[in-house]
């Protein structure tokens, strides 16, 4: 044991201690004046005294050996357990085992809300992903219906369905995302054929906006999870579009590191005083705030996405100037095999 955390104990043992050490020294005087007024020689009482103070140091001896039993026990507790407990309860005096006895009482009632918990969240959850999983159907026919209308009022349709589509891939992706335990099906990644994919997706919203698209092909391939960086890409193209009402959109690969893909906008920017938390989960700043389209799930899921890829994301940003989105895709702590 170290020497503070014997310090520590033996602080402990003394503040523990102090109603017999007080006994004690009260005791001594109320002898010692009964002893002055008999005259009794003060030898008689020194011996006496003698004889106590050996008896107490006795008994304070045994009392700190099992004090720090229990005080070491106690401290080594991270988590109290039914185990922990009995192993305490065979080292405590009859007052103790009382509280380890309503201890026990609550940690089972405690466990028995947890599960319940555990429980209702499960079912929510289970209900919350089959509902999500259903409104694609009609998300889709509705998207088929748009396809063969010549109204002037399917193209904005067809808008707000990509967005609603967005919102629901973006709830399940949450959802995975929190699951534990979740496997990557790591592969080299063709990353042009994710863009495009991305770019195909959006195309509605290019051409309702008047955006020019300039994409400049990447030829890069990193080792990563298909799906995941396809939900990643999908999710900060999607940014970029909701905040840029006019201007280009580019996508290009940085050429001072070639595992880096650039996504960069001319719109209206981000604040430099919301920059360092635009990846908490809910902020949406004051462009989200003034525009009314931010849910702040959008870049937390993505910097969420890049921690369990292992890539990494930056944003920097003017306000009125645009945004520029790097994502780093190198992975130094992993190689493939042929």
């Amino acid at each position: 044991m170290h020497r503070e955390s014997r310090g520590a104990l033996f602080k402990s043992f003394l503040l523990s201690v102090r109603p017999q050490l007080f006994l004690f020294a009260g005791m001594a005087i109320i002898f010692g004046v009964i002893y002055f007024l008999n005259r009794q020689p003060l030898s008689l009482f020194f011996y006496s005294m003698q004889v106590s103070a050996f008896l107490l140091l006795i008994y304070l001896f045994i009392h700190y050996f099992q004090y720090a039993k229990r005080y070491k026990l106690i401290s080594s507790l991270d988590l109290v357990t039914a185990s922990s407990l009995e192993d305490l309860q065979s080292i405590s005096g009859p007052v103790d085992r009382l509280y380890i006895e309503k201890m026990e009482t609550l940690l089972g009632q405690l466990r028995e809300s947890e599960n319940l918990h555990a429980e209702r969240q499960t079912d929510q959850l289970d209900y919350f992903t089959l509902w999500l999983h259903q409104i694609k159907t009609p998300i889709a026919a509705i998207s088929l219906l748009t396809q063969s209308s010549k109204a002037a009022e399917a193209k904005q349709i067809s808008q707000e369905l990509v967005r609603l589509e967005d919102y629901t891939h973006m709830a399940l992706n949450y959802i995975k995302l929190e699951e534990s335990g979740t496997d990557l099906d790591l592969s080299l990644v063709d990353v042009d054929e994710l863009v495009k994919k991305a770019v195909k997706k959006y195309s509605i919203l290019f051409i309702y906006k008047g955006i020019r698209l300039d994409y400049q092909p990447l030829e890069m391939k990193v080792l990563s999870d298909g799906k995941w960086l396809q939900n990643l890409l999908e999710q900060v193209l999607s940014n970029s579009l909701k905040y840029t009402p006019q201007g280009t959109i580019s996508i290009y690969r940085d050429s001072a590191h070639s595992e880096t893909l650039i996504i960069e906008d001319t719109g209206i920017g981000i604040r430099s005083e919301d920059l360092p938390k635009i990846f908490n989960k809910g902020y949406s700043g004051m462009n989200g705030r003034l525009h009314e389209k931010s849910t702040g799930l959008g870049l937390f899921l993505s910097k969420k996405i890049c921690q369990r890829l292992g890539h990494r994301i930056m944003i920097d940003s003017l306000p009125d100037q645009g945004t520029r989105v790097a994502i780093d895709m190198s992975r130094a702590d992993l190689q493939v095999f042929d």
